[in-house]
């Protein structure tokens, strides 16, 4: 006796056997989107559904304001009232608010794995869903960046209007801010893929790694201070790291007149290319590239480490840290 077929689906996408022949095939690009979205949804409820809209908003923009106010007065003593002192409060307010949307994208994806492995114990779900591990951990580090981004803007708005920064719409270089914040993201998130495979693979303490690393590429990325008064061999660190020239076409295109943190009299820049500081084509072509390379090696990192962290059974392991 013939065993009776199984009912069709009903559905195009299915043969009479009722398996689906694209899943054997990957996803297209329409699932790659609605995956990448709803990650990107995902953090950001895990960034902001614990507590009312407004105390979200308050504790999201309280640390780089804090932060800004902090640096602002260290230099208010130090660098005095006069123009060069106007100028270095410049370049470090301007600094210090970019930071708070590099510490969020860069930390953000680490800070997700150590989340959902050790306080959520939800990684091993994560990581069977239908989505890529790599497209959900992009996700919740756009969310992270996002919400870093709300802590930018509002820093600079309160150093525009409470401490007097002065910046010209008329003279910001619009293109160019736009192009280096289009090109400045894939790497910043790159970083933070990088160091969210270096924590699959750590124990104990992890959870300060994420800002151990975050405070080395401060020390190495111009932010508050120009990478001339560093040694040479820390200056080379800082021109090949993404960050930098993310920083440096940021700063320069909202502030043309404003101080480069790159180059400058005495700095390895200016002895190996010949020319105090890059322009801005110059910036925008090395930011691509690094920001190239580091995304690459960022992906090869976290291959390696996810293959490794399967193979180990590290996935589904809670370390106690």
């Amino acid at each position: 006796m013939t065993a009776p077929a199984p009912a069709a689906s009903g559905h195009p996408a299915f043969d009479g056997n009722g398996f689906d022949p694209a899943r054997a095939e990957g996803a297209g690009l329409a699932d790659t989107r609605r995956h990448l979205w709803t990650a990107i949804r995902l953090g950001w409820q895990v960034e902001s559904n614990w507590t009312d809209p407004l105390l979200f908003f308050i504790y999201t923009v309280a640390k780089p304001v804090a932060s800004l106010l902090l640096l602002v007065f260290m230099v208010q003593i130090v660098g005095g009232t006069g123009a060069a002192g106007e100028a270095i409060r410049t370049f470090v307010v301007l600094g210090s608010a970019l930071w708070a949307m590099l510490m969020a994208g860069i930390a953000g994806p680490a800070w997700s794995v150590l989340d959902d492995r050790e306080r959520y114990r939800m990684l091993k779900y994560l990581y069977v869903s239908p989505a890529t591990f790599l497209l959900v951990l992009v996700g919740r580090g756009v969310s992270k960046l996002a919400v870093g981004a709300m802590g930018t803007i509002v820093a600079l708005l309160f150093a525009v209007v409470v401490l007097g920064l002065r910046v010209d719409l008329a003279a910001v270089n619009w293109p160019m801010l736009a192009l280096t914040l289009l090109l400045g993201l894939p790497p910043i998130l790159a970083l933070g893929v990088g160091l969210a495979a270096i924590c699959l693979q750590t124990r104990q303490e992890s959870w300060s790694y994420p800002e151990a690393f975050a405070g080395a590429l401060f020390l190495v990325s111009g932010v508050v201070f120009p990478l001339s008064i560093l040694p040479a061999p820390v200056q080379v660190i800082g021109l090949i790291n993404p960050v930098t020239w993310w920083v440096a076409g940021v700063r320069g295109a909202i502030l043309p007149s404003g101080s480069s943190s790159i180059g400058g009299a005495g700095s390895l820049w200016a002895s190996v290319t010949r020319t105090l500081v890059p322009d801005g084509a110059t910036t925008i072509a090395v930011l691509l590239l690094t920001g190239t390379v580091s995304t690459l090696a960022a992906i090869v990192l976290f291959r390696v480490s996810e293959r490794r962290a399967r193979e180990r059974g590290l996935l589904d392991l809670t370390t106690g840290s």
